[in-house]
């Protein structure tokens, strides 16, 4: 009896651990599940927050896995421990600490990379399964919304006056609308400036308005204010372009540094009356006495404009700059910031080791000019006629170059530099001797040579009669003359076009962003 009730009381303590272990196990596999739940829903909010692509899976390579060793190192450190590290690499030790890590290497977009892959990671089973399903496929939702934003973009991009002109004039009147009275809130909000302004303006006026001696001052400062203003926003308007690459130098400055050097060799003087001088060149009564045209001299005749014109086209670099930086410190929309998505794009192809086209590897070989050499590098970049220069400034924005290594660099390159070549190639082109050589060589060009050349030495015929007083030149309707007009009028008028174009795609833009954030708010309360 003594044994039947050992062995039942045996066999009763091994179910009893038997049914503990299975509770056990399906505990186990219940905190599983939630945990697999839980990886699940952080990965939906990591994807819907990135929008990352369905079949875009992030693959580190040894450089990369490097790269976020260093990431992790440097976050670890305090803003103390960064001065001490910027000043052991004789970098600037000032400013917070995110431009002090973007100054030691510190790089998000990998963090982000591999913040999301280790997610991938630990709920890739779980991913698998919600592709393949037909309902609730993250994949899907991803891919439908950059068909939206590409369906969105090829939309906009067909607003064109010439394409749909009601549609797009309307746009453009709402744009303008809508840009009024975001600056009228802005102005608004500086009373003290605006009043200041106003004050100095009114007092200008009174001045000028009264009689006596203080007007020859006041003609001085308003002569020498439009000259200051007009040359400066010729420049400004010759970088920035608004789409068009209006390229002003072509335009005005150019032909005004050809005028100048005709004149010298015609009227053998620089020292032309003013006024009419600068509108209108007109030889002196007399000419100076053994005066010799020379390259300096010229060169001497039209720097102030010159200058002038460059540091314009050096402030039209600054909003690329201050866009980039702005961006860099407290994030951005990239659907704001074309140029910024797409310079984002150039650096996610360098670092997954992607085909680059010859234009992108030029663009990334300029920025790594610029990251590495610094100063010397922008300058080297601004110093020359270079297409891609506004890369140079988001890169500087990017990477926290300090405002007036950026400025002073571009600067020195743009108005100084870049300037005097661009005068020394004008100068020489439009010599007298070599004006008339190149005349006389374009009849050797078979065909139309001859009917050209004519027309060439018509164009500078009237050109240097203008310039004597009291002679009256007969308007004969020279054929160079009415081109050059033509083609002038022709891009003035582009120019205006691509601003209507602009603004309208601007309030396209400005709308579908506004009903998008509604959707997204609609969503999250849901």
């Amino acid at each position: 009896m003594t044994r039947k009730r050992t062995s039942q009381a045996g066999s009763n303590s091994a179910t009893a651990k038997l049914i503990n272990k299975i509770n056990k196990f399906n505990q186990n596999n219940t905190i599983n599940n939630n945990f697999i739940a839980e990886s699940n829903e952080q990965e939906t909010r990591i994807v819907k927050n990135n929008n990352y692509d369905e079949d875009e899976v992030f693959i580190l390579t040894e450089k990369q896995k490097q790269q976020l060793q260093r990431n992790e190192y440097l976050e670890s450190l305090t803003k103390d421990r960064l001065k001490t590290e910027a000043k052991r690499r004789g970098q600037k030790t000032s400013g917070t600490k995110s431009e002090l890590l973007q100054r030691l290497g510190y790089k998000m977009s990998l963090r982000h990379s591999s913040s999301l892959n280790n997610v991938r990671q630990s709920s890739s089973l779980k991913m698998k399964s919600s592709k393949s399903s037909p309902n609730g496929s993250l994949s899907s939702e991803s891919s439908g919304s950059i068909t939206e934003k590409e369906r969105l973009k090829r939309e906009r991009e067909s607003i064109k006056l010439w394409i749909h002109p009601v549609l797009t004039i309307k746009y453009c009147f709402f744009e303008v609308a809508t840009l009024f009275q975001i600056y009228k809130r802005s102005i608004l909000n500086h009373k003290k400036t605006i009043g200041f302004v106003m004050t100095l303006l009114i007092a200008f006026f009174t001045l000028w308005y009264i009689p006596g001696k203080h007007q020859i001052y006041v003609e001085f400062i308003r002569k020498n204010a439009f000259f200051v203003t007009y040359w400066i926003g010729l420049g400004v308007i010759s970088s920035i372009g608004l789409g068009t690459g209006l390229h002003t130098f072509i335009l005005y400055l150019g032909p005004h540094i050809a005028s100048v050097t005709l004149a010298a060799y015609e009227c053998g003087s620089l020292d032309f009356p003013s006024p009419p001088y600068p509108d209108e060149i007109i030889c002196p009564d007399s000419p100076t006495p053994g005066f010799v045209p020379s390259l300096w001299s010229i060169m001497s005749k039209v720097r102030l404009e010159s200058f002038l014109w460059g540091a314009g086209t050096a402030l039209g670099e600054l909003p690329p700059y201050f866009m980039a930086r702005a961006a860099r410190l407290s994030g951005y929309d990239p659907e704001d910031a074309e140029d910024l998505q797409e310079f984002e794009e150039l650096q996610k192809k360098r670092e997954l080791g992607e085909k680059l086209s010859y234009f992108e590897k030029l663009k990334l070989g300029m920025e790594r000019i610029v990251e590495r050499v610094g100063f010397f590098g922008i300058l080297a970049c601004a110093s020359v006629p270079n297409p891609l220069f506004d890369l140079a400034g988001i890169t500087c924005g990017h990477f926290l170059v300090p405002f007036w290594t950026f400025f002073g660099a571009t600067l020195i390159g743009k108005a100084v530099i870049k300037m005097h070549l661009q005068k020394i190639v004008v100068i020489v082109a439009f010599n007298e001797l070599l004006l008339e050589k190149a005349v006389d060589l374009l009849a050797l060009i078979p065909v139309v040579g001859k009917k050209f050349q004519e027309p060439f030495k018509t164009f500078l015929q009237n050109q240097k009669e203008k310039l004597h007083r009291g002679k009256i030149t007969k308007n004969k309707g020279n054929l160079l003359q009415k081109v050059f007009e033509v083609f002038v009028i022709g891009m003035i008028l582009y120019f205006i076009l691509s601003i209507i174009n602009s603004l309208a795609q601007s309030w396209h833009k400005r709308i579908h962003k506004k009903s998008n954030k509604k959707q997204r708010k609609v969503i999250k309360d849901n």
